[in-house]
């Protein structure tokens, strides 16, 4: 496949990108990104140029030592023919399916693809399949055409913002991440706790600090663009916290011109419930991972 390593190649892509919304979306968000400095130095490869039909976004071989490190070794995948999609995913030089690792798209049709991979690669493939949602501005602003965006009542309500006598609004810092890992679901170890350094070092994250100066509730972003790894302590949920926080953090990546979305697990109700109450729109093509496993 082809490395598109000019400025002006990788905002054409996002732009032809952005024109295949939604399904598109996990590659476009990440390219965004690449756009504004590249932090995860993360590399595009697509088959042709271009008119391409696929396009595969991967760290740079000297970012992947780790064999075991899936959060490291993470690839975002949109295309346009799955026939060729096969074809670019076989490529030894395009997916090292001799490590542990990731893939995630916004395209669920492409679980066909990978499954007849995990035959020839010799791999085990675990998909998971989440909700997706938008955010009222990116949907007006990348997707006015969705009926939802429609149907938004007027100055759809916002949560209240938290006392600021008792918390207190801030960005989160790196030594925040072990706290974040602890109650990350996807977390729980050193790998893990290192990508969540990385979100913190690269991106707009932030949190609420409680009476000790700690933080009690948090909201990040990772490399996608996706807001990611939010929670609040147990002792101080039910309180509406992690609403209001969403809230500042969403305005703050608008105002920046990010798209901005996020997921979460169907049978989580409660952050079901949050998106719902915040008038986020959920994605018909849903949110797809599937970890990989070599045999």
């Amino acid at each position: 496949m082809l490395h598109l390593q000019s400025p002006q190649m990788l905002l054409r892509l996002e732009k032809c990108l952005r024109k295949s919304l939604p399904e598109s979306l996990k590659v476009y968000g990440t390219v965004f990104h690449m756009n504004q400095g590249n932090p995860f130095k993360l590399k595009a490869l697509v088959d042709k140029w271009p008119d391409f039909n696929t396009v595969v976004i991967r760290p740079q071989e000297q970012e992947m030592t780790d064999d075991l490190d899936h959060h490291t070794n993470t690839y975002q995948v949109y295309s346009k023919d799955l026939k060729n999609c096969h074809e670019a995913l076989s490529t030894s030089d395009v997916i090292n399916w001799k490590q542990h690792l990731q893939i995630q798209s916004s395209q669920p049709s492409l679980d066909k693809v990978i499954q007849n991979l995990a035959t020839t690669k010799f791999i085990k493939v675990k998909k998971t399949q989440c909700i997706l949602y938008i955010t009222p501005e990116m949907a007006i602003k990348l997707l006015p055409s969705l009926p939802e965006t429609k149907n938004l009542p007027p100055g759809y309500s916002r949560p209240k913002a938290s006392n600021p006598e008792v918390f207190q609004v801030s960005s989160m810092d790196v030594t925040h991440a072990a706290l974040v890992n602890k109650f990350w679901h996807l977390g729980g170890n050193e790998r893990s706790q290192r990508f969540i350094e990385r979100c913190i070092r690269n991106f707009l994250s932030i949190c609420l600090l409680g009476p000790e100066g700690t933080p009690i509730s948090w909201s990040l972003m990772d490399q996608t663009g996706e807001i990611r790894m939010g929670a609040t302590l147990p002792e101080y949920r039910g309180q509406g916290l992690i609403s209001n926080l969403l809230c500042v953090h969403i305005q703050a990546l608008d105002e920046r011109g990010f798209p901005t979305y996020m997921h979460t697990d169907k049978a989580n109700k409660t952050v079901q419930k949050i998106n719902h109450k915040m008038h986020h729109i959920p994605f018909p093509c849903g949110w797809n991972q599937w970890n990989c496993v070599p045999l």
